[in-house]
């Protein structure tokens, strides 16, 4: 597999505190990673450090085999990455103008940028919501506006936090399911931050195990699931015990 994304000997501090200290870790291409743990592990740290939005205070970053410098990361490597939250953070518009906005920043020409939102809109099932307001929406609506707003950029990597845990349980497993045939179909690599096992195993190839700023376990999620290590069983068994029957 292609490696995408790799980290050396990182530690992440601000004063007085470790946040992260993970010796090794690699994102290959094509695949979707999940990373869970307590909160306060350090996920969303692990996060930003992966989407290139937080520089390590040790060690080194590699992006597409390049190392990343501390000091400024290229434009051209930050396009290659996009980030979906919890918050859609919609902007104060319309559907069709939410979606288009990344793509007018880098001045695509505007039939590209109409072709390619009826696409995302069509791909993401709400295209009868291309003229309604952001506020007019439902989470799950909004929720699937904000993944099509990542998904034009045509993201080689794909960040997201959290951003199925405000939707209710039906809305959250359709658009999972979803998302999951897309991501498959795009071959978009998808790091993927959740607390939710259920979200996990529905959507990830590989599960990062986070605890007090530590990786714990990683491997294949099924596995890792099924055969979690003494450092990681109690919190994979608490888990368990929440999944649906």
């Amino acid at each position: 597999m292609t490696e995408m994304i790799r980290l050396e000997g990182i530690e992440y501090s601000v004063p007085g505190k470790k946040i992260l200290s993970i010796p090794h870790l690699s994102i290959d291409k094509g695949a979707t990673y999940g990373i869970m743990g307590p909160n306060g592990a350090g996920k969303s740290t692990l996060l930003k450090m992966l989407s290139l939005l937080e520089p390590p205070t040790k060690g080194d970053l590699y992006f597409q085999g390049e190392k990343i410098s501390k000091k400024q990361v290229s434009l051209e490597q930050r396009r290659k990455i996009a980030i979906a939250l919890q918050q859609s953070l919609l902007l104060n518009t319309s559907v069709y103008q939410n979606i288009a906005l990344g793509l007018k920043i880098r001045k695509v020409p505007k039939q590209e940028i109409k072709n390619k939102v009826e696409y995302w809109l069509d791909t993401f099932n709400i295209s009868h919501l291309i003229n309604k307001h952001a506020y007019q929406l439902s989470g799950g609506e909004a929720q699937r506006v904000n993944l099509a707003r990542a998904m034009i950029l045509e993201p080689e990597i794909l960040c997201l936090d959290e951003p199925f845990s405000a939707l209710d349980f039906p809305t959250k497993m359709k658009l999972i399911q979803d998302f999951k045939l897309i991501l498959e179909s795009t071959g978009t690599t998808a790091i993927f931050v959740s607390h939710d096992l259920l979200e996990i195993k529905s959507l990830t190839h590989q599960l990062f195990l986070i605890m007090n700023g530590e990786l714990k376990q990683h491997g294949i999620t099924n596995e890792v699931i099924d055969y979690p290590n003494e450092a990681t069983r109690s919190f994979i068994n608490e888990w368990k015990s929440l999944l649906p029957t």
